[in-house]
């Protein structure tokens, strides 16, 4: 199965103030802020929910299509991922502007000021899915600029190819009648517990009425795992992997749609796809950085033995490459 991501492409801009936030603060002058802080640190992190997945499903083998909209400074990412096995010939360059970006500040006691520059990614909607579709089965439809996301659930629609719906972080700017359009007909549904809540409450429908209109519905649960439905089958509840430790939890919702997917090519059954997503999941957990961890087949063996047995670790392991 060949796989296309679409959605953000963009690199993280991380600094640390060594103070807090609040003591630069004057209560009656919050009207007219005017501040600078000077910070210790720099992390500067490759990231963007597409760019995410799509490495995550290259480090298992597959082959994935990235496609979104970038500046001309996506020159050292791009090689990254190209390294990786990441197929970027859907990536645009955009002429005008910069390749998205977050920036952020975090003082010493974790309260955070960032700005997120959509760059590039505002120009995504006038992407045409169709030359680019050749040899595709399914289309990952992420979180992007929303007329991009809307404009690319209606190409795969027209083009008979079957998407996956992953509104995510967007769902707070778009509308009951766009969810509706984001997720009809989904082949498979992603969200967390909360995003599943706002689906149904901006849509109108209930957990059942949702199984009405998307094949396959796939929540995570955090620390608990994930569940996954199918109108008229008992859910799929996949714990989750219990000696997991956190060094940071940015992209490991990422990761989890990595491993599922790619379950999912490989033809595995769905509880085998949840558990595959929930072993990658712990590696975006456990490593700073959403393209950070370094995936090892033997030792990913070992921990799905340790999780979900070894009738598990066997069939998964037959398609990890070494």
């Amino acid at each position: 199965m060949r796989i296309a991501v679409t959605g953000s492409i963009a690199t993280d801009h991380l600094m640390t103030f060594p103070g807090k936030f609040t003591d630069q603060l004057v209560a009656d002058k919050l009207d007219k802020v005017a501040l600078s802080f000077l910070v210790d640190e720099l992390e500067i992190r490759r990231g963007g929910v597409a760019a995410n997945i799509a490495f995550g499903l290259a480090c298992l083998g597959l082959r994935p299509l990235l496609v979104g909209t970038v500046g001309p400074d996506f020159g050292e990412y791009r090689g990254w991922l190209d390294r990786h096995g990441v197929d970027t010939s859907g990536v645009c360059e955009s002429q005008r502007r910069q390749t998205a970006r977050f920036v952020a500040t975090t003082d010493e006691v974790g309260n955070q000021i960032g700005s997120f520059y959509a760059g590039a990614m505002s120009e995504d909607d006038q992407i045409q899915l169709a030359p680019l579709m050749p040899g595709c089965d399914l289309v990952l439809i992420g979180a992007s600029d929303p007329g991009a996301m809307l404009s690319f659930t209606a190409q795969c629609r027209e083009l008979g190819i079957p998407f996956v719906a992953d509104t995510s972080w967007q769902l707070a700017r778009v509308d009951g009648p766009q969810v509706h359009e984001l997720v009809d007909g989904a082949a498979y549904l992603f969200s967390n517990e909360y995003e599943g809540a706002l689906i149904e409450q901006k849509t109108g429908w209930t957990p059942a009425e949702v199984l009405e209109h998307v094949d396959i519905r796939v929540t995570t649960l955090g620390a608990e795992g994930a569940r996954v439905e199918r109108k008229g089958e008992p859910a799929i509840e996949v714990h989750g992997i219990a000696d997991a430790t956190m060094a940071e939890p940015s992209g490991a919702g990422d990761a989890f749609r990595s491993g599922f997917l790619a379950a999912v090519a490989w033809g595995l059954s769905l509880e085998r796809a949840a558990q595959l997503g929930n072993l990658l999941a712990v590696h975006a957990l456990e490593t700073v950085g959403t393209q950070e961890y370094e995936l090892k087949p033997a030792a990913l063996a070992e921990r799905c033995v340790d999780a979900y047995g070894a009738a598990a670790a066997d069939q998964i392991s037959a398609f990890l490459r070494t």
